[in-house]
């Protein structure tokens, strides 16, 4: 992905509608703003995945040099000009399922506190591939938690302490999002590839093996408005309420409207429906994500640590 991104910075562009397009974008096309160059990666990852012979011919695992790699990219630019377009036009859509080795230790700190069975709502779930946290493992030195049948299993680099050893139980479980994928689709389990990095086998086929597990549908609607409907307690069970780097996504007032929703549900919390809210997002941090558990009653905030964005590595604090 970095020698793709520096030939599309050094390298002469074809003439043509996607040259075109790109080089008159209008807006932010970093990270930061419309991920244009995601955007470009993505719809050039999903015609390999769909076997362009083309591409197949520089893209890993085959070892070419610059120029090479590049003549290959600028006749996919130019032959696969409306599939490329299409691609532009939507926003990245991503579901890291490495991410899913926080909701498990988290999970295991929720269950060792309350001794309850959970009740899960994820919001921004995307694909729905984290919202089965639980039949998934997490290794962390030779010592497992979650699943004892795991569809797959997590290694994050782990420091600190271990999570407790008492084992979650999902009673029922539910995500929202605004555009939701359906990974049973197979142009949804595309999208769901195109956009991890084509040099990194591994982390595919955790995908592929999520994707293979996946049975829950995500619901579509605003995830506030969507929130307010679960947010009645069940006796006997806690509800856990949970994002991994995407409510920071959310409008100002949304966050607003739905930290002040959770607060009031939590205020009516008891040790027999008590409420837990988790997040793994953004704070500004120099380094990865803030893991922050909030639990009712009590209203006690848990900073679990910090855990790089894509779950490569887990820095834990503990309860």
């Amino acid at each position: 992905m970095g020698r793709l991104m520096q030939a599309c910075a050094d390298m002469p562009w074809p003439k043509g509608p996607v040259t075109t397009r790109i080089f008159t974008w209008e807006g932010d096309i970093s990270p930061r703003g419309q991920s244009v160059p995601l955007r470009l990666a993505g719809a050039l990852h999903a015609l390999h995945l769909q076997g362009h012979s083309g591409l197949a011919k520089v893209y890993p695992s085959q070892e070419v040099d610059d120029q090479t790699l590049w003549a290959a990219i600028a006749s996919t630019l130019h032959g696969e000009a409306v599939h490329i377009d299409a691609w532009l036009n939507s926003p990245p859509q991503t579901n890291e399922v490495r991410r899913a080795a926080t909701l498990i230790a988290a999970g295991h700190v929720i269950a060792d506190r309350f001794g309850l069975p959970v009740r899960t709502s994820e919001l921004g779930a995307s694909g729905g591939l984290n919202l089965h946290w639980d039949s998934y493992a997490l290794d962390i030195a030779g010592q497992r938690f979650g699943s004892n049948t795991p569809a797959l299993t997590l290694t994050p680099d782990w420091t600190g302490p271990l999570p407790p050893t008492t084992p979650p139980s999902v009673a029922n479980r539910a995500g929202v999002d605004l555009n939701p994928l359906d990974p049973g689709n197979p142009e949804h389990a595309l999208r769901l590839q195109a956009y991890l990095w084509p040099d990194q086998p591994d982390r595919l086929a955790l995908t592929r093996a999520a994707i293979a597990a996946a049975t829950t549908p995500v619901d579509q609607s605003d995830a506030i408005d969507w929130l307010a409907d679960r947010l009645p307690h069940q006796h006997g069970q806690t509800h856990l309420i949970y994002s991994t780097v995407a409510w920071q996504y959310f409008p100002a007032t949304k966050q607003a409207e739905g930290a002040a929703m959770i607060a009031a549900a939590g205020a009516q919390a008891t040790e027999q429906s008590p409420l837990a809210w988790f997040g793994m997002e953004n704070d500004g941090g120099e380094r990865g994500a803030a893991l922050t558990l909030r639990l009712w009653p009590g209203d006690v905030t848990l900073n679990l640590g910090r855990a790089d964005f894509h779950g490569r590595w887990i820095d834990w604090a503990g309860a």
